[in-house]
């Protein structure tokens, strides 16, 4: 009689367990604007996908999105974009695989961006970025001690519930195991991908992403990566931004309210670091570089937030700084930003393992501020911080950590207030800036 009980539960509970079985990695909610979202999951094997959805205000009318099949050729990633919403809206959603719903022990939701130009102030909101995500895996990694730790900031990070989360390179970290084959790297984004503290990040804020060389390639990687344009095809597999402004590299753009954020490429088109023979070494490549510019000068966002893997105002000449790498790249970005009078730039930085704010007063402009936050979970660095003349000294920070930034206030006193949190929740420091210091 036991026996036929326990045979009972085990049958009743096998479509759960099976389904949870099917489920690789996520899901995940990606890019939102007023009308659309785009929803992400992997699954092990062949899979029929869809999700239902509704309004939290409306949680009885449930529906139902298209059904997509998951293949091994794109590494049994499945995306749906759900159309035709309207602003403002914030939903909950459930995952089905094979018509089976996935049971999952936390929330998963999404939200459409307000409408508000020509309505009233822009809407208050927050979102947490960093860099530098290395996710152990014995067989492959090097001997000794494990170069990853601490996974609980990512549950750190789903505490603070911002509306997104962007992430600013090395998202993943390539190993001499991978990089040389498809399979190869389709394995270590899923592997990244697949830490359980991560899930629950996935599913319950919205994503934006840029590259930097480890999930490009090899270490310090540029241009001549023979295998850049598999990794760029695997890249846009996992992380789905919104656009990508080239038809090869990672360039996007995407807006929040009244912020805009522009995400470089800063190894597609890099010459390499050693040709000292270049009479004009480039990170960013001509046309990125003018893109860039033209959006900048277009833009009215209140903070125009420039995303890139690696510093941008560092002054050292030393690794991988945009001085030491492409000083007239980096000289003609600022005096740009000076002649075409572009109000509001901030820069947003990761790679160097250890966070700090580096601050650049200019002479009949405003001061520029780069925002460098590293590392999420991999090793510990710092020790060329005090090679930064500009640092502002009491903002570094040589421990696992992210940022959470928040934007608020009316139009006429626009702000964001930075705060700099490590693994174990604790606030490092905390700083406002308003958008009347970043104009002429």
């Amino acid at each position: 009689m036991k026996n036929s009980v326990s045979l009972l539960i085990w049958f009743l509970s096998f479509p759960l367990l099976a389904q949870s079985d099917l489920v690789q990695s996520g899901p995940m909610t990606a890019y939102s604007n007023m009308r659309e979202v785009l929803l992400w999951v992997q699954t092990t094997r062949p899979a029929d996908v869809y999700f239902t959805y509704w309004d939290i205000k409306n949680p009885t009318e449930k529906l139902k999105t298209q059904t997509v099949q998951t293949v091994e050729n794109n590494a049994f990633i499945g995306k749906v974009t759900i159309s035709k919403l309207e602003p403002s809206q914030k939903f909950e959603y459930e995952l089905f695989i094979n018509n089976q719903k996935v049971d999952l022990d936390y929330t998963l939701k999404f939200e459409t961006q307000p409408i508000w130009k020509w309505r009233g102030d822009a809407p208050d909101f927050s979102f947490v970025t960093g860099s530098c995500a290395y996710i152990n895996e014995t067989q492959y990694d090097r001997p000794g001690t494990p170069y990853g730790s601490n996974y609980q900031l990512f549950t750190r990070i789903y505490e603070q519930n911002p509306n997104f989360m962007l992430w600013l390179g090395d998202n993943v970290y390539l190993r001499e195991v991978d990089w040389d084959s498809k399979t190869g790297i389709q394995h270590r984004f899923t592997h990244a991908h697949s830490l359980p503290e991560l899930q629950p990040v996935w599913g319950s804020m919205h994503h934006y992403f840029i590259w930097d060389d480890h999930d490009f390639g090899p270490d310090n990687s540029d241009r001549s990566f023979p295998m850049k344009k598999v990794t760029n095809e695997v890249f846009k597999d996992f992380y789905p931004n919104p656009n990508y402004v080239f038809d090869e590299g990672t360039t996007g753009f995407f807006q929040w309210a009244d912020c805009e954020f522009f995400l470089l490429d800063n190894r597609y088109w890099r010459t390499p670091d050693l040709r000292k023979d270049l009479k004009d070494p480039s990170i960013l490549g001509k046309d990125q570089l003018e893109w860039l510019l033209d959006a900048l000068a277009y833009s009215k966002a209140s903070f125009k937030f420039v995303v890139m893997g690696g510093q941008f105002l560092n002054p050292a000449k030393t690794g991988e700084s945009y001085e030491n790498c492409a000083p007239e790249e980096r000289q003609y970005i600022i005096d740009k930003i000076k002649e075409l009078k572009i109000n509001g730039v901030l820069f947003l930085s990761g790679d160097v393992h250890y966070s700090e704010l580096t601050k650049l007063d200019l002479s009949e402009t405003y001061a520029l501020y780069d925002l460098t936050v590293s590392p999420f979970t991999s090793g510990i660095g710092g020790r060329e911080s005090a090679l930064n003349t500009l640092s502002l000294p009491e903002t570094v920070v040589k421990d696992h950590n992210f940022a959470k930034i928040e934007v608020f206030g009316t139009l006429k006193d626009r702000a964001l207030r930075i705060h700099i949190i490590d693994s174990n929740g604790k606030t490092r420091w905390t700083k406002e800036i308003k958008a009347s210091q970043l104009k002429f």
